[in-house]
């Protein structure tokens, strides 16, 4: 499942409970991620679903929900 294993790859790069993340919680403002941090993330889970995250989509995925509806929209196969 999509959003099993993003919040695997958060709770692990960000070092928080991965009880606390719902499809709502906002990568930054609830998780504390940085700029750097969403960077790292992003390209986690690049390489974990075989999916390319645009520069400029980067900004628009704000929310754990809407990482996994993107990746659920482009995952290859």
């Amino acid at each position: 499942m999509v959003f099993e294993s993003i919040k695997t790859i958060l709770s692990e790069q960000l070092e928080v409970n991965p009880e606390i993340i719902t499809m709502d919680t906002n990568i930054a403002d609830d998780l504390g991620a940085d700029s750097l941090d969403v960077v790292e993330l992003l390209m986690s889970i690049e390489d974990e679903f075989d999916v390319e995250i645009p520069d400029e989509k980067i900004e628009s995925l704000r929310t754990v929900g809407s990482v996994v509806d993107y990746i659920q929209e482009h995952m290859n196969g």
